[in-house]
């Protein structure tokens, strides 16, 4: 059974940048769908005993066409939010460090640097997806976007991401409505950079 994160902090705790409402209904409602469905799906095609990577990055395991994007799409949803949700925090790690700040120091030039291409690039996403920053099993780092509730695993990348900015609109729209751009400078003030490392190491390790 895929369970759905467990929240370290409350629903009103990422105020003033995330706002209380969006959190109820964005982890509450959306989150919890996808996680629902997901097991459902799962279940019919005989996967569940399948880490959702694993899954995600090998759908041909689901031979029901119909049946595999469906489990792609809500899959992605239960995956993509996991990780969202796991590197925000009211009390985080406010700049990298360690080997992942060297790597991005030595990839990008400085961490204000990668801040805006991820900021291009959760901008530039023409509707509804996501911007990712991702390592390689070698610790190389690189940055993509998604559409809808696609990622890098089920896009074949051969990377994981480790940072996840959401730019669905139920993401922000009820605080920040079409400014996506002001959404996602909150996002920086609420993402936990130790959390980051922490997937980085696990990619690397």
């Amino acid at each position: 059974m895929y369970e759905q994160v467990k929240l370290s902090y409350g629903f009103d705790e990422l105020e003033p940048h995330i706002d209380t409402l969006t959190m109820q209904t964005h982890y509450g409602k959306h989150h919890a769908t996808y996680t629902k469905t997901l097991n459902e799906l799962a279940e019919k095609a005989g996967v569940t005993d399948i880490p959702i990577e694993e899954l995600l990055s090998d759908l041909s395991v689901v031979k029901d066409p119909a049946l595999r994007t469906a489990i792609k799409n809500n899959g992605g949803g239960f995956y993509n939010h996991n990780l969202y949700f796991s590197i925000i925090s009211p009390d985080p790690a406010s700049e990298p460090y360690g080997v992942l700040k060297e790597k991005i120091d030595c990839t990008f030039g400085s961490t204000d640097e990668l801040k805006a291409k991820l900021k291009a690039a959760a901008i530039g996403q023409f509707g509804s997806g996501w911007a990712w920053l991702n390592a390689d099993k070698d610790g190389n780092l690189s940055i993509s976007q998604s559409p809808n509730q696609d990622n890098p695993l089920s896009e074949g990348l051969d990377v994981k991401p480790i940072l996840a900015i959401d730019v669905w609109e139920h993401a922000y729209y009820l605080k920040y409505r079409n400014l996506r751009a002001d959404y996602v400078d909150a996002f920086f003030k609420v993402l936990d950079w130790k959390a980051v490392e922490e997937n980085y190491d696990r990619v690397t390790g």
